[in-house]
């Protein structure tokens, strides 16, 4: 089954997203996390342990943005999104809970996290619900 426009939009949204903000914080670390009131050190340490995230991240924004042109990654696009849209939320939701109420720039990160993951969960609502393809079972001849 090919992909609808929609979703093919989430799709392009949560890649987008998430191969911008893992890029940023990638290449840019000062700068990006300077934009949520973040001072970050000049530690080595520190800004690897940043990076490495950031990366995988990235990696995952291709992977989703591959899943609007291959039909081959798309299951997997998919997944990639929603688990992705899913995690990041319940980790700042965990982290409220747990730690108290970050600045107002992160939760809107929280906001937008959550609002593409609705996004992602209206698209792919129809695929959620189809069987997952197993795999198929030879049965010897009689």
């Amino acid at each position: 089954m090919k992909p609808t426009f929609f979703e093919k939009a989430a799709l392009g949204l949560a890649g987008a997203t998430a191969l911008g903000i893992g890029a940023g914080i990638l290449f840019v670390p000062h700068a990006f996390y300077a934009g949520y009131g973040i001072a970050l050190a000049a530690d080595p340490n520190l800004l690897s342990e940043l990076r490495a995230p950031g990366a995988g991240l990235a990696g995952f924004g291709l992977l989703m943005l591959l899943g609007i042109w291959r039909q081959a990654l798309l299951p997997t696009a998919l997944a990639t999104a929603l688990t992705v849209f899913i995690a990041f939320p319940a980790g700042r939701l965990v982290g409220i809970a747990l730690d108290g109420m970050p600045s107002g720039s992160i939760v809107g990160a929280l906001v937008i996290e959550l609002a593409i993951a609705a996004l992602c969960l209206a698209a792919f609502r129809a695929r959620l619900r189809q069987p997952a393809p197993g795999p198929t079972m030879a049965r010897p001849a009689r």
